[in-house]
């Protein structure tokens, strides 16, 4: 027990630190600034920050959510992606232990965490982010390699009908971001695990994206401008399927064989 706990421990650690580190990718990445060589600093004033300001969740706490030196609030989003990419990391732990889909699915699931976070205020994802996945997945393939065809279906079980949508609505109805990342998800997770992830990804993209529009058109309502409420609503409307995706792929990499097993059971 006492092994299990130390270990869970580093590992949140580890995971939040590496939180630290999606924070930069997702607030530099959009503005195509370099995530390496530039300082972290304060977007308000242009504060250098010192060491002691970029310990995880502490310092934000320690600071009490403002600047150093100018005082200006500093987005609640730092500590609650370090916080839940440590979580996350946690929670593969719990599941899979000391093996290697830990190790793979700690990093898919820090690659989710961060472009879930940019394609949803950008709509767009970051290749990136992909190749990581695509790269975890060739490892996967080597690690596997009696069932490497599973791997090599799952690479085209949903990208392949999701890019033939893609040409026939011309790029409207599916983004390219979204085929390429499960590309990849498929040839980490193989053809079974992918397929179910896309469902659950569509599921929940249906479910969560109908009530925040309910949520949005309320709010629209209250715009007198005729100008803005259209220009608001239509923004809200436009679905960023790629963290609906991303939580269908974790959700099967976790969970996905007992959830077929226990689907297939019905049948047996």
């Amino acid at each position: 027990m006492l092994p299990t706990i130390l270990f869970s421990i580093i590992l949140f650690l580890y995971g939040i630190t590496i939180g630290s580190f999606l924070n930069v990718c997702i607030c530099r990445l959009p503005k195509k600034e370099n995530i390496v060589t530039t300082r972290s600093h304060c977007t308000s004033c242009g504060y250098q920050l010192k060491w002691y300001d970029l310990i995880p969740l502490f310092s934000w706490v320690a600071l009490g959510g403002r600047c150093r030196k100018c005082k200006a609030r500093i987005s609640v989003q730092y500590p609650v992606i370090e916080a839940l990419n440590g979580v996350l990391w946690l929670t593969i732990f719990f599941v899979y232990g000391i093996s290697i889909e830990t190790a793979l699915y700690c990093i898919m699931a820090s690659a989710l965490l961060a472009l879930s976070v940019i394609d949803f205020r950008t709509y767009e994802i970051p290749f990136g982010f992909n190749l990581i996945i695509a790269a975890l997945g060739l490892i996967r393939v080597l690690t596997d390699l009696p069932n490497w065809t599973a791997y090599v279906i799952g690479f085209f079980a949903v990208s392949a009908p999701l890019y033939l949508l893609y040409l026939i609505t011309k790029g409207r109805g599916i983004g390219g971001g979204d085929i390429k990342l499960m590309a990849a998800a498929g040839l980490l997770l193989g053809w079974k695990l992918v397929i179910l992830g896309f469902l659950l990804g569509c599921i929940l993209g249906s479910v969560i994206h109908v009530i925040r529009m309910q949520i949005s058109d309320a709010r629209a309502s209250e715009i007198t401008n005729a100008d803005a409420f259209a220009t608001k609503n239509k923004v809200e409307h436009v679905l960023a399927m790629g963290p609906y995706l991303s939580a269908g792929i974790f959700i099967a990499a976790l969970w996905g064989d007992r959830m077929l097993a226990w689907y297939l059971g019905f049948y047996a």
